[in-house]
C-alpha cells in the first residue's frame, strides 16, 4: 500500500536562493476541487520534496501576500501548510512566500490530500471512520470521472503517528506497522465499537490500492 502524494509543477516562476513564491491561483485550481459539502473533512497540505528524496525540505516561514495585507501561514510538525479557499485571493493576485532552509531548486512542491485537523483525536466512532473513508473515495471517484481507469482505488484508511500508538479497544483486523495504522474498509465495516487510541495521529490518509 502507498500513501497518497500528490505532485503538481507549481514553480515555474524563477526561484532565487533559500526564498519561493508561488501565485496563489496556482493552489486554487486545486483547493476548489475539493470545496464540496461531501469532501467537507479533507484538505490539501503543501510542503516542499527533496528532489529524489523521501524527505520534506525546512520552511522557516510561509505567508498569504496580496497589495492591503499579509497573512501568516502555520507550519505543521511534518512541515506542511494548509491554504483558505477564497476566490478574492485569486482575484487579488494574491502569492505565496516561502522561507526554506534547503536550496530552492532543489525542493519540488508537495501536495497531498488529508483529512482536516479537527478529525485528528484519540476517539472515533464506526460512523465517523466510514464517513471518512467515503469521502476519500468520493473524491477519487469525482477525480477519475472517464478516466477512472488511471486513477488509484481507495481501500480505507491510515493513521499516521508521531510515536507507535496504542490501541485502546479490540478492532479485528487492524494492522499497526511501526508508527502506522490501517485500516481497511472490510475492517471497518465490523468495528461495531469505533476505534480508541492512546494518542493522536498527526495525519489521515487515505489508504490506497496497488
Amino acid at each position: 500500500m502507498k500513501k497518497l502524494v500528490l505532485t503538481f509543477a507549481l514553480l515555474s516562476q524563477a526561484c532565487f536562493a533559500e526564498h519561493i513564491e508561488v501565485e496563489y491561483s496556482r493552489f486554487y485550481s486545486h483547493l476548489k476541487k475539493i470545496d464540496k459539502e461531501e469532501l467537507n473533512a479533507l484538505q490539501f497540505s503543501f510542503g516542499f520534496k527533496k528532489v529524489q528524496e523521501e524527505w520534506l525540505c525546512d520552511i522557516d516561514n510561509a505567508i498569504i501576500v496580496t497589495q492591503k495585507q499579509t497573512i501568516p501561514l502555520v507550519i505543521s510538525k511534518d512541515k506542511r501548510f494548509t491554504l483558505p479557499t477564497e476566490k478574492a485571493l485569486k482575484l487579488a493576485d494574491a502569492y505565496i512566500s516561502v522561507d526554506i532552509k534547503q536550496p530552492a531548486n532543489q525542493c519540488d512542491m508537495s501536495v497531498q490530500l488529508e483529512t482536516k485537523t479537527e478529525y485528528l483525536k484519540v476517539e472515533y466512532s464506526q460512523a465517523e471512520l466510514k464517513m471518512l473513508s467515503d469521502q476519500y473515495a468520493t473524491f477519487f471517484s469525482d477525480m477519475g470521472s472517464f478516466l477512472s481507469f488511471m486513477m488509484p482505488g481507495t481501500e480505507g484508511l491510515r493513521f499516521s503517528f508521531e510515536d507507535t500508538p496504542g490501541i485502546e479497544n479490540n478492532v479485528k483486523g487492524l494492522a499497526l506497522k511501526n508508527k502506522e495504522i490501517d485500516l481497511h474498509n472490510d475492517t471497518i465495516e465490523h468495528a461495531t465499537d469505533g476505534l480508541k487510541l492512546n494518542i493522536k495521529p498527526i495525519r489521515i490518509n487515505a489508504l490506497m490500492s496497488k
